[in-house]
């Protein structure tokens, strides 16, 4: 592509020059117009080190440049204290085209980063003690699309869900069941939601309160599962917590740290020592006195299975804020445990306000996520999760997503989309056959709203692998959202075909619009969302 271009030509300038080149040339591409197309600093990088100056040695590369006879080159001119910008003519965005339609939704975009690196993304993960709220939702979609993320990009991925089906709170949901069963009062520190009292009615085992509990989270489960699926959201694994303790996990991860001198005991209690590992608190508890496994406990036996038993070069774990307290002391007891800083990543979600009133299943005032995907659909649920980022902590204002306007981004985005299949049957009404591409003269793509199609299109690649190295899905929503708004201004100022296009016209456009499609398609099927051909 252009920018590799560039980079050779500008490396072999310097070369000519006597100069050092970097190991890296930086090309950026400048914020304004008047600077031109692309943009390097490579003059002022190098010149101290050669014994030049910056600006003298940026006038002897442009002029080593402009005799180079670079493809797509126009002009090479010095700003500045030495920066180097290149004006391209419109032929590069034409090649642009050629690349998207080339690769495809399967090969555009798709750099193999990971190849082949072993990941695991676990998310939502929430206690199965009632319906998921949509604040589980804001997690689940993040998590997904950093999968696919990881997916697109080289990486064999598996998301998994992790199953607290174990210790005092599975008891006392099982108690809150038992209670509603048997027509009493729940206890204090209980569920109250009148799912429980569902449950209650449903339950016809024994009043032992772990067994209740467990067939009460069997049974959340379904729901959770059920839920997830509405937004497109299914996981590889659902990882037991209680199949972790019942193994022996736990005793043969505590073994470990043990034989490293990093676990003693106190007060009937079991600790690990992680002060030498960068955790601010020193020591926690993995086994309460009364033998209840805490949730560092499980967690450290848990990631040790990851890691170790199933062989991931990489856990990406999805938290709430909740929890951050405790990402110090995992990192550090599997740092112990011989994983490398780094290959652990814990990304804490912050919470979105949609409605006055805590959140909590406990409580009972919780807002199912199901209710919002009743309310909106599940399209506009996944994509509106992912507008920002997931430790910003939004208000939504559902009265805007409801609405079909520009203010709806998850409309306009997909609007778009249904527009090209549009214009697709339109032509087909007319009998307007799109020619092979080789055929077909791009030249003819000159107007400002083409090639802005087209600047962004290009940009995608780079969207992908920043978003990717940043663990920002919403990185790839605001790219949607920009080649949306650039084709509906395309779509109301350049007609495709009609009176006054000429047909060599609109045959470039019908590529066009061809090149947009598989852009969108593949921004939206990162994001979980559909690619819908009418609205």
């Amino acid at each position: 592509m252009i920018r590799e271009d560039l980079a050779a030509a500008v490396r072999a300038s310097l070369a000519a020059l006597g100069v050092e080149p970097p190991l890296e040339i930086v090309l950026e591409r400048p914020r304004v117009a008047e600077h031109g197309d692309w943009s390097t600093n490579v003059a002022l990088a190098t010149a101290k080190a050669a014994g030049r100056n910056p600006r003298e040695l940026a006038n002897e590369l442009a002029e080593q440049l402009r005799t180079a006879q670079i493809p797509h080159v126009a002009a090479v001119e010095v700003a500045g204290p030495g920066f180097v910008n290149f004006r391209l003519r419109d032929t590069w965005l034409h090649e642009v085209l050629r690349d998207v339609v080339a690769g495809g939704t399967d090969g555009y975009a798709k750099p193999n980063i990971g190849q082949g690196e072993k990941v695991m993304v676990e998310f939502v993960s929430a206690n199965p003690t009632g319906p998921l709220h949509v604040g589980n939702g804001w997690f689940a979609s993040y998590g997904d699309a950093l999968a696919r993320l990881f997916e697109r990009t080289g990486h064999v991925v598996s998301r998994e869900y992790y199953v607290n089906d174990t210790g005092g709170q599975v008891r006392r949901f099982g108690e809150s069941v038992l209670a509603r069963k048997h027509g009493q009062p729940v206890p204090e520190d209980g569920y109250p939601g009148e799912y429980v009292a569902d449950l209650g009615a449903r339950y016809d085992g024994p009043d032992d309160v772990t067994a209740a509990g467990r067939w009460a989270a069997e049974h959340v489960l379904a729901d959770i599962r059920a839920t997830l699926a509405r937004i497109n959201i299914r996981f590889d694994e659902w990882y037991s917590q209680a199949s972790i303790e019942e193994s022996g996990a736990v005793a043969e991860a505590i073994a470990e740290l043990r034989a490293k001198g990093l676990i003693f005991d106190r007060e009937g209690a079991t600790w690990l020592r992680t002060e030498d590992f960068g955790d601010p608190r020193k020591e926690r508890v993995l086994i309460k006195s009364n033998g209840d496994v805490t949730y560092l406990g499980g967690d450290v036996a848990y990631h040790r299975d990851k890691f170790f038993v199933r062989g991931y070069d990489r856990v990406i774990d999805v938290w709430g804020a909740d929890h951050q307290a405790q990402v110090p002391s995992l990192i550090a007891a599997m740092e112990a445990l011989g994983v490398p800083r780094g290959q652990l990543e814990v990304k804490i979600g912050q919470m979105v306000s949609l409605a006055s009133g805590r959140m909590s299943k406990r409580l009972g005032n919780a807002i199912d996520l199901s209710e919002l995907i009743d309310d909106i659909g599940p399209d506009a649920t996944r994509l509106l999760t992912l507008l920002s980022s997931v430790d910003s902590a939004p208000t939504i204002d559902l009265d805007v997503i409801r609405e079909q306007s520009r203010e709806n981004p998850v409309y306009y985005v997909q609007y778009a989309h249904a527009r090209i299949a549009s214009i697709n049957r339109v032509a087909v009404e007319r009998g307007v056959e799109r020619r092979p591409l080789a055929e077909v003269d791009l030249s003819l793509l000159v107007h400002e709203r083409e090639l802005d199609l087209l600047r962004t299109l290009f940009e995608l690649p780079d969207v992908m692998v920043a978003a990717l190295e940043e663990r920002a899905p919403h990185k790839v929503t605001t790219w949607v959202r920009e080649l949306a708004d650039r084709f509906h201004g395309f779509y109301h100022d350049c007609y495709v075909m009609g009176e006054g296009i000429s047909e060599e016209l609109t045959q470039a456009r019908l590529w066009l619009v061809e090149a947009v499609r598989i852009g969108l398609a593949i921004g939206l099927d990162v994001l979980g969302v559909h690619a819908p051909d009418t609205m």
